[in-house]
């Protein structure tokens, strides 16, 4: 059985924190700035209405989504 560790549980609270952070200051962005990372409002849209806890559809270093 894992064993519960306050450590863990504080980098994932931590994580969601960031994710909502980013996530809205996502939605917050102008089309010319969404151009410039290589995503359209759609993909915005998907993206910054997304749970916090659910991961990026966006890979890390591309402007693909999975």
């Amino acid at each position: 059985m894992p064993r519960f560790s306050l450590t863990q549980l504080r980098f994932q609270l931590q994580s969601y924190r960031q994710y909502r952070r980013s996530r809205r200051q996502l939605l917050a962005l102008d089309d010319r700035l969404l151009d410039d990372i290589g995503i359209n409002r759609t993909q915005a849209l998907k993206e910054g209405h997304k749970a916090f806890w659910k991961h990026s559809t966006f890979k890390k270093g591309t402007n693909e989504e999975r």
